[in-house]
């Protein structure tokens, strides 16, 4: 294939892909015992925590497969073709990055270079993530240069802009507590709503009290 014809085959994918001016990311990583929710499986083992996070990955497509924007899956390790994200439903693309940070940076740019308006990024260990907190979070960049979701641990389970805020990607502790206070702290100088507080799914203390888990933990 020619240059001229690998552009033109570019433009017609992308043409195809963006059904609507919004995207959905939804980041995951490949399910592979040992790899799969390392923290949790200190506490019920490697196992265990796979199948979790095998259920994690379905709740995840329950609730995004029937939103109306458009949808992207991000896979951490390798593109699946066949597995449980339908091609005819969601995009699929590889991260590219040294960290989270740059991974999630590199594919809010790749989105909006695409021609979306506004995006939306979330994890895939979410139990209580709901169609109504996409549905509002899109809602709010209407009024908003940002939206976030913030987690329980200090964290976000979404973020949101019609605009990429680079910065913001930077200079993070990953996985930490203060990872949504340094956030919001580079994110003065523009409008951010914050959607509820929600649970994402990272240790034990996070689900043993919750009845969805139960059939994991007997």
């Amino acid at each position: 294939m020619n240059e001229k014809s690998k552009v033109e085959n570019k433009k017609s994918k992308v043409s195809f892909r963006a059904q609507s001016r919004n995207l959905l990311l939804i980041f995951t990583r490949n399910p592979e015992l040992g790899k799969a929710k390392t923290r949790l499986a200190k506490s019920i083992g490697d196992e265990t925590a796979l199948e979790i996070y095998k259920f994690l990955l379905n709740k995840t497509k329950e609730v995004t497969q029937n939103l109306t924007c458009d949808k992207a899956v991000y896979y951490s390790v390798k593109i699946r073709e066949n597995d449980i994200w339908d091609a005819n439903i969601y995009q699929k693309h590889q991260q590219e990055g040294e960290d989270l940070g740059i991974r999630m940076r590199n594919a809010f740019q790749n989105s909006f270079n695409t021609g979306y308006e506004k995006v939306l990024i979330i994890g895939s260990d979410l139990y209580d993530l709901t169609p109504n907190h996409i549905n509002e979070a899109f809602n709010k960049l209407d009024n908003n240069d940002v939206v976030i979701g913030p987690a329980e641990d200090g964290g976000y389970y979404l973020l949101g802009m019609k605009k990429l805020q680079p910065h913001i990607f930077h200079n993070k502790a990953w996985g930490t507590s203060s990872v949504r206070k340094d956030t919001l702290n580079d994110l003065q100088k523009v409008n951010v709503h914050l959607l509820e507080e929600l649970n994402d799914v990272d240790v034990i203390e996070d689900i043993e009290n919750h009845k969805a888990f139960q059939q994991f933990l007997k």
